[in-house]
């Protein structure tokens, strides 16, 4: 049995006249037991909504979704015993500690008085904030409260641990820190059900994604089989001189078909050669005076297979997360 399914799920909002906004219209998953499933899509595609409806929040209009076995519409409260919920926003109290956080979201969850401390020092060694146990939650910074938010979620040993953008505002070792996180709850047979907008953490963690564009799956599959379909590498060129654009584009469209560029870059052009195809494009720019700064030959990423099948780039996929400093313990 899946961990997660859902058929045909749907969820419309009512408008003043006409259609309502139909935000996920009728997508079909099946995430088994013990696996991280990546869940990809720009604002406005109907992620957020979804992973609302699954985590019993946002009641479906339409189809239907079972989390560990319970209907997520008839047997809610089933569903919320047997899950993890780590949201973008964190629901912290600033006044406590995180240790009485943690202690609290124990007892709320009935796990016995004699186990209480143990399991909430255990998950602060987890997360890395045991020197900063015994702080107020307001003197954490916000990478420290969502990883004091990633322990309260997994307090009673969840089945189905559903994360949303997990690293955002995390400096880079507390990142690695909880992509090793995210790896051992697998490792232990906990269903992951991460949404992000970093392709790389995708493409790190999980073992299937599914990409979601105004309301529907358009590509699902494991990383390398996605970025498989995607074929050829790309060249991203950088000009020196930015009046030199048109004639770049006419050099490079006799080559490739022109991609989107990214911020990254002035052009980009699929290469259906792959590297062979470079030394002419050279030759070629050189011939037509175009002056170039750099040339990037990239392999099919995530991004190419995301821009492939909704025709632009993920926000934020070419931007490494801002790094947060951490105050000291």
């Amino acid at each position: 049995m899946p961990a997660i399914e859902t058929i045909d799920l749907q969820r419309e909002y009512p408008a003043r006249r006409g259609a309502g906004l139909r935000a996920v219209d009728g997508i079909d998953l099946a995430v088994e037991p013990g696996e991280v499933y990546g869940f990809l899509g720009p604002n406005g595609a109907g992620k957020t909504t979804t992973v609302r409806m699954l985590v019993t929040l946002l009641r479906p209009t339409g189809g239907r979704a079972t989390v560990a076995g319970f209907d997520v519409a008839t047997e809610p409260a089933e569903v919320r015993k047997r899950i993890g919920v780590a949201l973008q926003a964190a629901a912290l109290d600033l006044l406590m500690t995180g240790r009485e956080m943690l202690e609290l979201a124990a007892t709320l969850h009935g796990i016995a008085p004699e186990s209480v401390v143990d399991r909430g020092g255990d998950l602060l060694e987890r997360v890395g904030l045991s020197a900063a146990a015994d702080r107020r939650v307001g003197t954490y910074s916000g990478g420290m409260q969502r990883r004091l938010d990633l322990a309260m979620a997994l307090i009673h040993e969840p089945e189905v641990l559903f994360l949303d953008e997990p690293t955002t505002g995390l400096d880079p070792t507390s990142r690695l820190t909880l992509w090793d996180e995210v790896r051992r709850l697998r490792d232990e047979g906990t269903t992951v059900f991460l949404t992000t907008q970093y392709l790389e953490e995708a493409d790190q963690l999980a073992d299937r994604v599914g990409i979601i564009a105004s309301g529907k799956i358009v590509a699902e599959g494991t990383p390398a089989s996605l970025k498989a379909e995607v074929g050829a590498p790309h060249l991203d060129v950088t000009l020196v001189d930015e009046s030199h654009r048109d004639a770049a584009r006419e050099v490079l469209a006799r080559f490739g078909d022109g991609r989107p560029p990214t911020s990254d870059c002035d052009l980009s052009v699929a290469l259906p050669d792959g590297s062979a195809g470079l030394a002419p494009i050279v030759r070629a720019l050189d011939d037509a005076g175009v002056q170039v700064a750099t040339l990037d030959v990239k392999e099919p990423s995530l991004d190419d297979v995301f821009l492939n099948k909704t025709g632009e780039h993920l926000e934020g996929a070419d931007a490494a997360p801002e790094p947060e400093p951490e105050p000291a313990a």
